[in-house]
């Protein structure tokens, strides 16, 4: 299908690419991964011949058909399902030609061409993509130019779908869907017949949906069997192998450097010290794999407040008098709370947590806050409001009047903004590093309350795990909104669901959530039961609840122990990496026997931990 031939590429003096080399075949879903900045979305760009080459070749099958979602949203006065169906431009040719020609002949090869791509029955699936996208039957016949720019990136990532192409090029798809239009793309995505290459930094979502990886890193390029967590298993493995063996050959380069050093002098040694000298010269250095660190997330802790945080008595609120957007609002918000909003875009997520975040005021009803209380507040607006001519350093030392440069240049660390970014200009800064700037601006002086909406949209899998590492860590309360499903999964333990002009407490678990959004997009308002009356559905959506609620000390100690597992791996990995220099050993001895017993003790504690992680997870899977 596509081959990669020792291709290179450059751009302003650097190398993205470099004699690398990749057969993609036919029928593959492949996720294409790697650091912000490798080169990931140029490499797309590439193969759809965007851009040239400054060396190798890309091959493609002849006569395959590439699908891409155009950079620019459709606008104007076309609806949405318009839109779409042009994209088909072969349906689109063949109907226009049936109101000119007069040709019986030509007519019947139309109409047989017409059957043979079932082109009749295209306005029922190019509607039922745009469903699954979270376009009901009106907004698909509203005029384009109507909707936001998200929505309307939207319509053209339904237009991609719809066409089916031979190989379809998809670079952060998830990145303008709510969760709900995400889970339905990744359902949509498995089952899709034809070959994907897809760039995305959900970590679930490409769990789900590919059974390749290929990693772009060293500005070379390796494919990996399986999915994600596959890929990152693998990668382990490589990195251990490879360890060992540059061990090994240091032993050897050891063993032959002593053997010189002792005979060369000697004439009776002098033939075969010569010979251990060419077998050194021979021994080419190991090349290790290696991953950046990745950036941190450090939120300052908050000082202790007496529970509930907040409580929402049967408030209504909205933004216009007397059109409240959402009603009867019953809610309570605790100190360690850790809530998701589900929901699909335009139910009104963002409009609850404005509301909770002191944003908007109840029309009607009461919110009760604790005395003191502080919000953090992140939304996606925030990033692009940044001063363009201004630093990191700027946009915080403004809020941290008080603070000399020291604190604030120790602040703007904790988020991974380290002295080469401090004084760099928000509009040169990269989007992964904006996001970190704009949730360190929002917690500057250490909320109770964290409001997040769509956190990860610029950051990659590295930076989303820190994440939901540092969130996890985080002693105040959490409200998330976020269609990454992994970072949900890891962080909330409690769900709101918005929908239907309210908010209550979904009794499920995300997977329930999961089931109940595919068995409805699937069948898409077809009204199909399963047989079953409502009342023995609510007996055992009530029985699971129970179930769930009864589990759920035991998933939480699983994430703790995982949590746990995560950081101590990542101390290890730090501290042996420091031991592995010879620095380590040059200098000061104490400071050398104080790394070598915390490396005992780091050791014994991830043994530890390991352990424990593995007994919650049996005693999870043996009560569930």
């Amino acid at each position: 299908m596509l081959t990669l031939n020792d291709i290179t590429y450059r751009i302003a003096g650097r190398t993205l690419l470099d004699s690398a080399s990749a057969q993609i075949n036919a029928g593959w879903k492949v996720g294409l991964v790697g650091r912000n900045g490798t080169g990931k979305s140029t490499l797309l760009d590439l193969i759809r011949g965007e851009l040239q080459l400054d060396g190798g070749e890309i091959q493609l099958q002849n006569n395959v058909r590439l699908g891409f979602v155009a950079q620019e949203a459709p606008a104007g006065r076309t609806t949405p399902l318009e839109a779409v169906l042009a994209a088909d431009t072969e349906r689109a040719v063949l109907l226009a030609e049936t109101e000119t020609t007069e040709d019986p002949h030509r007519i019947g090869e139309i109409q047989t061409r017409l059957l043979e791509i079932d082109a009749h029955a295209a306005p029922s699936r190019a509607g039922s993509i745009l469903h699954g996208l979270g376009f009901d039957a009106t907004m698909q016949t509203t005029a384009l130019s109507e909707f936001s720019g998200g929505w309307r990136m939207r319509v053209a990532l339904a237009a991609a779908l719809f066409a089916e192409p031979d190989l379809l090029l998809l670079d952060e798809p998830t990145n303008h869907l709510d969760l709900e239009a995400s889970l339905w793309l990744e359902d949509f995505l498995r089952r899709y017949r034809r070959t994907v290459i897809l760039v995305s930094h959900d970590r679930n979502f490409l769990d789900s949906v590919v059974d390749h990886i290929l990693a772009l890193a060293d500005r070379k390029l390796t494919l990996y069997n399986g999915g994600y967590s596959a890929y990152l298993r693998q990668r382990a493995e490589t990195i251990q192998r490879s360890k060992a063996l540059a061990e090994r050959q240091e032993t050897q380069r050891k063993h032959l450097q002593a053997f010189v050093d002792r005979f060369r002098a000697k004439a009776s040694k002098a033939r075969q010290a010569q010979s251990r000298v060419k077998a050194l010269e021979k021994l080419v250095p190991v090349s290790i794999a290696t991953e950046e660190a990745p950036p941190r997330f450090d939120f300052p802790s908050p000082g202790e407040l007496r529970p509930p945080l907040l409580t929402l008595d049967n408030v209504s609120v909205g933004y216009a008098e007397g059109k409240p957007v959402l009603r009867h609002l019953n809610l309570r918000l605790d100190p360690d709370d850790r809530v998701a909003l589900l929901g699909a875009n335009g139910n009104g997520k963002s409009t609850l947590a404005k509301l909770l975040g002191g944003r908007l005021q109840p029309m009607v009803g009461h919110a009760i806050r604790a005395p003191r209380l502080s919000y953090g507040f992140f939304a996606q607006h925030q990033i692009e409001e940044l001063m363009p001519d201004g630093t990191p350093f700027d946009h915080l030392a403004e809020l941290m009047p008080k603070s000399g440069p020291e604190a604030v240049r120790a602040r703007l660390a904790r988020f991974g903004l380290g002295v080469d970014k401090v004084f760099v200009k928000a509009r040169d800064l990269s989007g992964g590093e904006k996001a970190r700037l704009t949730l360190c601006l929002a917690t500057h002086d250490a909320p109770h309350l964290l409001i997040l909406d769509e956190p990860t949209n610029h950051l990659d899998i590295q930076a989303r795990e820190a994440l939901a590492e540092a969130l996890n860590d985080f002693p105040g309360a959490v409200v998330l909104i976020s269609h990454d499903w992994h970072l949900v999964e890891l962080v909330a333990d409690r769900l709101w669901l918005v929908a239907d002009g309210t908010a209550k407490p979904f009794d499920g678990d995300l997977e329930e959530y999961r089931r109940i959004l595919l068995s409805r997009s699937r069948s898409n308002g077809s009204g199909e039961s399963d047989g079953r009356d409502s009342s023995t559905r609510k007996a055992e959506r009530r029985a699971a609840a129970k179930q769930r609620r009864e589990l759920e000390p035991l998933r939480r100690r699983v994430r703790e122990a995982e949590a746990r597992v995560a950081t101590l791996t990542r101390d290890v990995t730090a501290l042996e990496s420091e031991l592995a220099t010879p620095a380590a050993y040059g200098g000061d001895s104490a400071k050398l026997t104080d790394m070598l017993r915390r490396q005992a003790e780091l050791r014994a504690a991830l043994s530890a931990a390991e352990i424990d992680w593995l007994s919650a997870s049996e005693a999870l899977e043996a009560a569930g």
